[in-house]
């Protein structure tokens, strides 16, 4: 009697096991249509949801960053700066989040090299440094005074700094701030404050009027300020800008 008892217990979890096994998979079978059905965009190579609700993510035991690179998957060495809430499904194995770029470092309470840019690094010895858009890459061309890369703005926001001549078309050059998701809320221009008809640097400052965007999440508050190179000839091949990130306050 006992024999036949252990038997049966023994079906009952293996069956109960199954059924757990059955579910799981279905719902991760499920997760790309709920994705897409909730208006996210699914990446099968990478097992991600892209602007998806933090929501939507916890409900299916997903991993919530609400500031990712857009250009996190493609390894480009050129990327628009904006912020892309991803829902990642990884398998980490501690209860913490995983830590995957500079401020997430800093806010962990991990100590901060003051090199420029800052680098941090985490309790696993990975190094993050802090992203200031092309600042250096374009430091013989143009130079941002204010705001500085991921410095807090408030409206009016005044640009100010220096530029080659040749940065300039008519004593002047077009200003762009952006949201986290890329959309314009503000353009204006900067002026040149001394002669520009020079291939040295000149002095510029222009004023950005904007209205803050809607707050829904921390990566709402972050944005980016274009500076480009005025190219009246229209041609490719004579674009150039400086772009920052920036936070709304």
């Amino acid at each position: 009697m006992k024999k036949i008892i252990y038997i049966l217990i023994i079906v009952l979890i293996v069956f109960w096991g199954w059924e757990f096994l059955k579910q799981g998979t279905e719902k991760s079978l499920d997760k790309p249509i709920s994705c897409e059905e909730n208006k996210g965009t699914w990446l099968s190579n990478f097992n991600e949801c892209e602007y998806i609700s933090q929501t939507w993510c916890e409900e299916n035991d997903g991993d919530f960053f609400e500031c990712e690179s857009a250009c996190r998957n493609t390894g480009a060495e050129i990327c628009t700066l904006q912020c892309v809430p991803v829902c990642k499904f990884l398998n980490i194995t501690n209860s913490e989040t995983k830590i995957t770029n500079f401020e997430e470092c800093a806010d962990a309470g991990n100590p901060v090299m003051e090199s420029y840019p800052r680098q941090c690094r985490d309790e696993e010895g990975n190094l993050f440094v802090e992203d200031i858009g092309n600042e250096l890459g374009k430091i013989d061309l143009i130079r941002l005074d204010s705001p500085r890369p991921n410095g807090k703005i408030t409206s009016p926001l005044v640009v100010s700094g220096e530029a080659r001549g040749n940065w300039f078309f008519e004593a002047s050059f077009p200003l762009i701030l952006t949201d986290w998701d890329g959309r314009i809320i503000a353009q204006s221009i900067a002026t040149a404050k001394t002669d520009w008809v020079t291939e040295d640097f000149v002095q510029f400052e222009g004023t950005l009027e904007f209205e803050i965007p809607e707050n829904i999440g921390d990566f709402s508050k972050r944005g980016s300020l274009i500076l480009k190179k005025d190219n009246p000839s229209g041609l490719p091949e004579n674009d150039d800008a400086l772009e920052i990130s920036v936070y709304f306050w």
